[in-house]
This record gives C-alpha cells, sequence and structure tokens, in this order.
C-alpha cells in the first residue's frame, strides 16, 4: 500500500539522497550540463529544509510499507510575459522515486498529488524537469498525460 503526504523536515534527508543519486545519474548522461558543484547534496539539504517549512511550496512524499519510495515538489511561478496560459504554471523540478519500476504508479500519483493541489491554488498548467535519459519518468510523465512543450539542447565549448 502507498500513502501519499505532505513532506516534512524528517524527510529532507531521503529526498536529499534521493536527488544526489539522480544527478549523479544525469551527469553521466551529460556530463556538462547536469555536472554536480563540489557541494550539492549539502547545498540541496539545506534548500529542501527551506521548502518542506515553505507553505507555498507544495511538498509530497510517498510511502511504502512505511518506507520512504519518492517525492514530488511543485512551485507556483507566473508564466513569462510572453506567454499567456490563463494563469501561474506549477513547476516540478525535484520530483523522484527510489525504483524506476514505480514511475508509472507511485511516480503517477505524486505528480497527482501536487497538481491536484496546485490547481486548487489557481496554477492552469504544470511543467515537469526530466532529463533526456530518463525513459522511466519520461514514459511516466506520457501516461500521466503530459506532452513534451520543449527541449533545451547542449554543447560544450
Amino acid at each position: 500500500m502507498v500513502a501519499i503526504r505532505s513532506a516534512s523536515s524528517g524527510d529532507v534527508e531521503a529526498i536529499a539522497a534521493l536527488m544526489d543519486r539522480q544527478r549523479e545519474t544525469y551527469e553521466q548522461h551529460q556530463p556538462v550540463f547536469w555536472r554536480r558543484a563540489a557541494d550539492a547534496r549539502a547545498r540541496h539539504t539545506a534548500f529542501l529544509a527551506v521548502l518542506v517549512d515553505d507553505p507555498k511550496a507544495i511538498c509530497r512524499v510517498a510511502e511504502r510499507e512505511g518506507g520512504f519510495a519518492g517525492f514530488a515538489i511543485g512551485s507556483l511561478v507566473p508564466s513569462p510575459p510572453v506567454y499567456d496560459p490563463g494563469g501561474p504554471t506549477c513547476t516540478l523540478d525535484d520530483y523522484a522515486v527510489m525504483d524506476d519500476h514505480d514511475w508509472a504508479t507511485i511516480g503517477v500519483d505524486l505528480l497527482r498529488a501536487v497538481t491536484d493541489e496546485a490547481r486548487r491554488r489557481g496554477a492552469v498548467q504544470v511543467v515537469v524537469v526530466c532529463g533526456r535519459e530518463d525513459g522511466a519518468k519520461r514514459e511516466a510523465l506520457g501516461l500521466a498525460g503530459l506532452s513534451i512543450a520543449s527541449e533545451w539542447w547542449t554543447a560544450p565549448l
């Protein structure tokens, strides 16, 4: 049984560890764009500690059998001034599951939990960051009804 709940300060270490693992994987696929700073985990842990206590952030954690299974953090932001989707955008940058096999289930459940709350707060769209080689996550986003709106292309200089 999976339970989705609001994140708390007690979840910060597990979230930071999972994101550290994800950054390591992303860096293997794109070593310049995703290159980790030497103190990335410490900085991210401090940032997450602020986010989970911020009432403006939408921080959700998934638990399976009492253990940490994943998380999603949404932030409501205004759209760029040259676009008018009709309201704020919910952006999910920090969003991961412990096991890639859980993207289609736990990952989608986390996405729904964040987007349901974002909708209640007035958001009209969701934008999710996903690495190009993150196949399981990309597939789950498609299953959840999302589509690719943009891709960033990069090369070292």
